[in-house]
């Protein structure tokens, strides 16, 4: 029952709205609801003066919420909790709730710590987690990285890898293992981060050092299954054992019971310690030799090949042998493919064209005498212009003279050795496996599943969502914490694609995060005669679109109620 209920205050009346119920037997006001004074209420049916909202706020929502509904799902804050302890840094938030909206911010509006407080301010994230300004400051996230110690990051990271299996559905029979490096601001002389080491940055900048992270993923949905972060001045191979060894310890009892886990990488990872690796372990696996290797294998003739699966690989044939690699004798299949086959001999027709512009600028200098150097300081330029790869099997070059005055060069392309090479090289791939029951398209299926990990790294390399970038912390425990969390916030997003395209939105993470992102909270703010301003919250008009994806992700959990 409601009722209109007047209060005075300096001889002022104010007026509230009751609500009341009967609670054990007997009336009681079970909630009221300010409406303001006489005047205020007139003034708002008038549609007129303080009666109407001042001004308004447009805070994030939806990517906001939908990340979090999904961090929430898997437990993220508990799962840290119980394993660091549920100690609680000086501000009052515990290390899970540190990490799990570090993770946040990752995928929405990556930043820096220091730039954290500024960004929450910024959406509705104080209704979802009650934290104090104070709680915001970036000396507490150090605080709650330090806390986490490597050991308690595996555990971590192998109870968040169970949790996505049995709440998301997730299959693990195919495993796609890569390296890569990313750039951040760490001085590599600092002894405390031997992680952080100097090397080719593709940035070209002299003040960024580098960090490798391994990362393993599954080929249903590319979502990250294992990682691990190390100095970026090691050969990427020198990991290939650790991260085996991983996936052994963690899903080494699901890959022996069902023979169905099979480890994807390329020939990057070749070693024949790495492949004893392998074959100590339950895993099975697809992989790559070099071709430069393996000429013999190259040499086979390509009548021998037969079409694979023209509806699933247009275009590609194979053939297939038993051959020794890496110390054992395995299944080799090579493939050639006609899409791949062109694509090599358009950029060898670039290469080709730069060389010989090259060398067509030397032979004119040399034509009008204008060179110092001897016969052996030509051959070297012209062994440098033609170094690039199978130039000088296809460019010959003619230097005629005894001295830089007399210097002439002639150059010309073989279309015999071009034809030889393309036929030799071009298209193919050499592939290795112990799966010896597998029909070939399975295997190149199998092998082609590559691309997910790659597609992940280039997520992390994008610098506006889902971002490694960027980093400014300057020790071995913060950059591990720091890679354990973007690789949770790539999981995370790669679980909302996949779930988005279950449902029938076949959305990139960009895109999926954007539409959610127009999702937004609006605060009309009403100033009253004396005091703070009221506020009322709503959402935005939503398209179908946007109205599915709030469906999905259970948003209205989280949506402001009148």
């Amino acid at each position: 029952m409601a009722s209109l209920i007047g209060k005075k205050q300096d001889g002022k009346t104010y007026y509230y709205l009751a609500e009341s119920a009967r609670v054990n037997g007997k009336p009681r006001i079970v909630s009221q609801r300010y409406l303001g004074s006489a005047e205020e209420i007139a003034a708002r049916l008038s549609e007129a003066g303080p009666g109407e909202p001042v001004r308004s706020r447009h805070l994030s929502f939806g990517d906001l919420a939908a990340v979090w509904s999904v961090l929430s799902r898997l437990g993220v804050v508990d799962i840290i909790d119980d394993v660091v302890g549920s100690r609680r840094a000086d501000a009052g938030a515990s290390v899970g709730t540190y990490i799990a909206l570090a993770t946040l911010n990752r995928i929405v509006a990556p930043c820096s710590k220091l730039a954290f407080s500024e960004w929450w301010d910024k959406t509705a994230a104080d209704r979802l987690v009650r934290l104090p300004a104070a709680s915001r400051d970036h000396r507490r996230f150090w605080d709650a990285m330090d806390a986490i110690t490597p050991t308690q990051l595996t555990e971590i990271e192998r109870r968040l890898g169970e949790r996505m299996v049995t709440e998301f559905s997730r299959d693990l029979s195919g495993l796609v293992l890569d390296m890569t490096n990313f750039a951040t601001f760490i001085d590599s002389a600092n002894e405390k981060a031997p992680i952080a080491q100097r090397g080719h940055a593709k940035q070209k900048r002299g003040d960024l050092r580098l960090v490798g992270l391994g990362l393993v993923v599954t080929t249903d949905g590319g979502i990250p299954l294992a990682s691990h972060a190390y100095a970026g001045n090691r050969h990427d191979n020198s990991q290939f054992q650790e991260m085996v060894g991983e996936l052994t310890h963690r899903w080494g009892a699901l890959a022996a019971s069902s023979d169905d886990l099979t480890l994807v990488y390329d020939a990057g990872q070749d070693s024949e310690a790495n492949q004893a690796a392998i074959a100590q372990s339950p895993l099975h696996f697809v992989g790559s030799l070099p071709p430069s290797k393996h000429a013999e294998l190259l040499a086979i003739e390509r009548r021998k090949y037969r079409v694979v699966d023209e509806e699933r690989f247009p275009g590609l044939s194979a053939t297939e042998v038993r051959a020794e690699a890496l110390g054992a004798n395995y299944r080799v299949v090579l493939t050639h493919s006609e899409h791949f086959h062109a694509e090599q001999s358009r950029g060898f027709d670039q290469t080709l064209a730069k060389a010989m512009r090259q060398l067509g600028e030397l032979a004119e200098r040399l034509g009008r005498g204008k060179t110092r150097k001897d016969r052996a300081g030509v051959e070297a330029e012209i062994a440098s212009i033609t170094k690039t790869r199978w130039v000088s099997r296809v460019i010959t070059t003619a230097l005629i003279g005894s001295g830089p005055s007399d210097f002439s060069l002639t150059v010309a392309i073989d279309a015999k050795a071009r034809g030889k090479l393309e036929d030799e090289l071009f298209g193919k791939r050499i592939l290795f496996t112990d799966r010896d029951d597998w029909p070939l398209a399975e295997i190149v299926a199998a092998y082609r599943s590559q691309w997910t990990v790659e597609s992940d790294f280039r997520q992390m390399k994008d610098r506006e969502v889902v971002s490694f970038s960027p980093m400014f912390h300057w020790t071995d425990q913060k950059i591990r914490v720091h890679a354990f969390y973007c690789v949770l916030a790539l999981a995370v997003a790669r679980l909302m694609e996949r779930e988005a395209k279950r449902a029938g939105l076949d959305m990139s993470v960009r895109r999926l995060l954007a539409t959610l992102g127009e999702i937004e909270e609006t605060v009309l703010l009403y100033q009253g005669e004396r005091g703070r301003p009221r506020a009322r919250r709503m959402l935005t008009e939503m398209d179908p679109t946007q109205q599915r994806l709030y469906d999905l992700f259970g948003l209205d959990e989280y949506a402001p109620k009148r």
